[in-house]
């Protein structure tokens, strides 16, 4: 039986699929944008108050955040799924059960991201071949960041809670205060009180600590069926595995590609601290390009695994087909405004021509092939929704690690030149995009175990 809609919760297993898609998705938008926004703002601040070294040390975070979390994010999608598909069936025990599980999973995930990155962030830089002239201020960042990471983990583990019930408009509004709070204490620490790359951490951390508080309170008052008790967090055995199942293939995916990446970061780094606050610039503003991509896939995922949940099929196929024009459209669309906007836009954050030049080369490298990372990460998606995890995991660590990197350490041996590194991103999302394409038509997303739940 059903649970209905109920507050802010959607149901995504009646009425129109593009109303409730866009329902969900645009509150996920803006949530991206403003976590977004205060992610790029550091490195604005940080520029134009501190300099380039600086700004190279924030700007290079990226990958190495990404690899540190990445794991456990993808364990929260597997949370986020078992949690859609029991809210799809009507099933309140498991429903309840699951966001406990999720609340428990997500303080020891915290906790354990919080010790291994402060302890192992300068071991890590040195691997990824940070200048010597960046080293002492990247470490101090990325110490600060860890330290404060439980907030941050734990934040994503509540936000996709209420993405799993198809509740987007919460975590918005506490992106929102986030973020406002983020650039306040930026501009207070780093430009007025001249606490350098030191403030803008710890800005951060901040932030990171109201959006959480905020986000658990609501959880803990809430009235509905996934109401948070503080006195029943524990981890329930019989749902371990279910999440596992989703979990750990997406989890892998995401620390596998991060570490991908931090290969790719580790060979621009050797260009010099020019090219990684220009190609760290540029990677700021890619970030915009991708929220609408992410927002359509967090709809997805919520969508297919209600719909799945509630054995309704070929509604999960027509909203599958839904998302992934929408996501493939608008990434098009953003990547020609990139392409055209890009020097006046990489000029933001930093004043140093050759610093703009290698953010505009980059730009202008991969912008027009948006389309092609967008379906990838759009059917993969699907693909999670549908409990199906471990195809996209495969995909990707096949083109996005193997080949990405392979291609890197190769062609760069006889061509040394920096363009060889950003070609490396379009060539592997046209060939993870071409798989996921054929296993689409195949149908096999909706063959077989249909519910984890």
């Amino acid at each position: 039986m059903a649970l209905g809609n109920k507050g802010n919760a959607v149901l995504m297993t009646e009425g129109s699929i593009a109303e409730k898609l866009i329902r969900f998705a645009i509150p996920v938008f803006c949530s991206n944008l403003f976590q977004q926004l205060y992610n790029t703002i550091d490195a604005l601040i940080v520029g134009k108050f501190v300099g380039d070294e600086a700004l190279a040390s924030v700007s290079s975070s990226g990958s190495f955040i990404f690899m540190m979390v990445g794991f456990i994010f993808g364990l929260f999608a597997g949370a986020g799924v078992v949690v859609s598909q029991a809210f799809g069936a009507g099933d309140r025990e498991k429903v309840q059960n699951a966001v406990h599980t999720t609340i428990a999973l997500g303080i020891i995930a915290g906790l354990f991201v919080t010790i291994f990155g402060v302890g192992m962030s300068p071991q890590i830089l040195h691997w990824m071949n940070t200048p010597a002239d960046v080293l002492p201020n990247s470490i101090l960042y990325f110490r600060i960041y860890f330290a404060g990471a439980l907030f941050h983990v734990m934040y994503n583990a509540c936000s996709g809670i209420f993405q799993a019930v198809g509740d987007s408009k919460h975590p918005l509004i506490y992106l929102i205060i986030s973020s406002v709070s983020n650039v306040i204490l930026d501009l207070l620490f780093v430009a007025v009180f001249k606490w350098g790359i030191a403030g803008a951490a710890i800005a951060t951390c901040l932030a990171h600590a109201i959006s959480f508080i905020l986000i658990f309170l609501k959880l803990t008052q809430s009235d509905e069926v996934f109401r948070v008790h503080i006195n029943k967090i524990k981890v329930h055995r019989e749902l371990v595995r279910p999440i596992l199942k989703v979990g750990i293939p997406s989890g892998v995916q995401n620390a596998v590609i991060g570490f991908a990446n931090i290969i790719v970061q580790s060979n621009i780094n050797m260009f010099g601290k020019l090219a990684m606050a220009g190609c760290g610039s540029y990677s700021k503003l890619e970030g915009f390009v991708f929220l609408p991509i992410t927002s359509f896939c967090m709809a997805l995922t919520t969508f297919t695994g209600q719909n799945i949940g509630a054995n309704k099929l070929g509604r999960a196929k027509k909203g599958a087909a839904y998302g992934i024009i929408g996501a493939v459209a608008c990434a098009e669309i953003l990547g020609v405004l990139m392409y055209i906007l890009c020097p006046g836009m990489i000029a933001w954050f930093s004043d140093t021509p050759e610093t703009i030049a290698y953010g505009v080369q980059w730009a202008r490298t991969t912008s027009l092939f948006f389309c092609l990372l967008a379906f990838s990460h759009a059917a993969a998606a699907i693909m999670r929704g549908a409990g199906k995890s471990i195809v996209p995991m495969i995909v990707m660590l096949a083109f996005w690690c193997v080949v990405r990197v392979t291609y890197i350490t190769i062609i760069t041996q006889y061509i040394p030149k920096i363009t060889v590194i950003f070609w490396a991103y379009p060539l592997t999302w046209g060939l993870s995009s071409i798989t996921f394409l054929i296993y689409l038509i195949s149908g096999k997303w909706l063959v077989a175990k249909k519910r984890l739940v």
